[in-house]
């Protein structure tokens, strides 16, 4: 693949440094189901990073560290020779989603987070989606001021002191012949309440003032009643009007300024529900053309569709999958080869999938077969049995890819993560760790990635010997510690990744 933005390279894999963390947890200290990550999600320039947890909440970092770079040549160098990398800090934080119940089926909604997708910013204002399993909200974040009502304010030393010599300007009802008795109450008041001459210079009338502002998010529309089943994602398209969101049958498009209606585009319902072989696990709008996007099943295929060829695009215009070799099949074949996540490369040009076994890179002109495969978690197939035992060989992994399109990551258990190297001449893979030391105990692994034979391709995981369910250095794999949400930074090379409720962040 090709690199770009700007000429940047390839790191290599050792280079990797931590950065930052948020919500780092303490020695001991319990985990709240609420507070572990869902999703993340960086925004097309890389300046706004959000997460979304298992709460229903959505929390926004900005980017700080391009604000301190002054527009002096000077500041420039030092900046340069500083090699900055991306720092962020907390910006707010607001509840996007509640737990719901529908009574007509009888169902529970989780409020957590499943996706988070950043639109096209408007007037300083940021824009984007998140959805839970059933309903989808497009918000608003932008800096309010915040107003402030002053009382009238009555000076009292102000008041002119020859008026009942400088004492109460009420006069009680006591100094009213018979108590203001027979007197209409009109007159009453006029004589209980006695301004000086020239009235009162200190009273003054409320007035509304702005003070220092504050982020305010806004829900503008709510997208529901239109998926039977859990949302699994939804994809902004590169048109900035529309968006798809796909559930385990169904793709529908949405305009982002009609709430009302959807358009059902991908129906892969059978008539009997006996007959269903296979379910949509992912969907991607192209990142360039408007008219394509990308969907993952079940059963380990991607498929390409034109969404000018019909209305109902129940055919693909290229399947992308692997030939099962002949007597290969077992009885975890299709689990383990459900894809779990797509990503488009940013110049659409390549795509990257990930199942339960390894992480798979395409050239979209090219269906027979992928141009690489990583291999990462080869370690683990002695432990399939386990895995399934304990539902983890359903855990669904994410990855993701650099801008430069250079190099991919995803996660894996024991809250570890993989960095692989995509272009011709690198033969590099690294295993790093969430933590503030993600080199420990960690060093990088080296093979030739050019197969041998077509339908073989491998890239570096296992050195020498291992025991069934450690990583490459020997160490036992935790299960109940996985990496599954990452996201990288689309023109530097940074990464973000979810270990449970904390947030780290690693550049190169």
């Amino acid at each position: 693949m090709k690199g770009g933005d700007g000429g940047m390279g390839p790191p290599q894999p050792w280079d990797w440094k931590f950065s930052q963390v948020f919500g780092e947890r303490t020695a001991g200290e319990e985990i709240q189901e609420v507070d572990i990550i869902s999703a993340i999600e960086f925004d097309k320039n890389g300046d706004h990073l959000a997460t979304g947890d298992r709460g229903g909440r959505v929390v926004l970092f900005e980017r700080t560290d391009r604000k301190h770079v002054g527009p002096r040549r000077d500041l420039e160098k030092m900046d340069s020779a500083a090699s900055r990398h991306p720092e962020f800090r907390y910006q707010t934080e607001f509840q996007s989603h509640e737990p719901e119940f529908d009574y007509l089926k009888s169902l529970e909604i989780e409020e957590k987070i499943n996706k988070i997708r950043w639109c096209q910013m408007a007037n300083g204002a940021l824009f984007l989606l998140s959805t839970n399993d059933k309903t989808i909200k497009f918000w608003k974040v932008q800096e309010k001021k915040i107003k402030k009502v002053y009382n009238v304010n009555l000076d009292s030393s102000k008041i002119n002191p020859s008026s009942h010599n400088g004492s109460s300007i009420l006069t009680s009802s006591k100094h009213i012949p018979n108590g203001g008795c027979g007197m209409k109450r009109a007159n009453c008041l006029s004589s209980d309440f006695q301004f000086p001459p020239g009235g009162i210079a200190s009273l003054h009338l409320p007035k509304v003032t702005s003070h220092e502002t504050n982020l305010m998010a806004s829900c503008r529309r709510v997208y529901t009643h239109a998926h039977d089943y859990h949302i699994n994602s939804i994809s902004n398209n590169s048109d900035g009007e529309t968006f798809i969101s796909a559930d385990d049958l169904r793709i529908n498009l949405w305009n982002l300024e009609i709430s009302s209606q959807s358009f059902n585009i991908v129906d892969v319902k059978p008539t009997n529900m006996e007959d269903l072989t296979e379910v949509i696990t992912s969907a991607e709008f192209h990142p360039i053309h408007c008219n394509m996007l990308a969907y993952s099943s079940s059963k380990g295929s991607i498929r390409l569709i034109d969404l000018r060829q019909s209305a109902l695009c129940d055919r693909h215009s290229k399947l992308y999958e692997v030939q099962e070799a002949p007597g290969s099949r077992a009885f975890f074949t299709e689990i383990i080869a459900s894809i779990s996540d797509v990503k488009f490369a940013k110049d659409g040009r390549y795509m990257l999938s990930r199942d339960f076994m390894t992480l798979k890179l395409w050239d979209i002109n090219m269906d027979s077969r992928p141009v690489a495969t990583f291999q990462v978690h080869e370690h683990l197939k002695p432990r399939l049995c386990d895995l399934y035992e304990n539902d983890s060989i359903f855990d669904k992994f994410e990855c993701c890819l650099s801008g430069d399109g250079l190099q991919a990551a995803t996660g894996s258990y024991s809250n570890l993560f993989r960095v692989f190297g995509c272009s011709s001449a690198s033969t590099e893979a690294i295993t790093l760790e969430a933590s503030k030391n993600p080199m420990r105990k960690q060093f990088p692994a080296t093979t030739n990635h050019r197969p041998s034979r077509p339908g073989t391709f491998t890239r570096g995981d296992r050195q020498g010997s291992e025991s069934p369910g450690s990583d490459a250095n020997g160490n036992a794999f935790d299960f109940n510690m996985k990496l599954l949400h990452l996201a990288w930074h689309p023109t530097e090379n940074s990464i973000a990744c979810a270990a449970a409720n904390s947030l780290y962040m690693y550049y190169a």
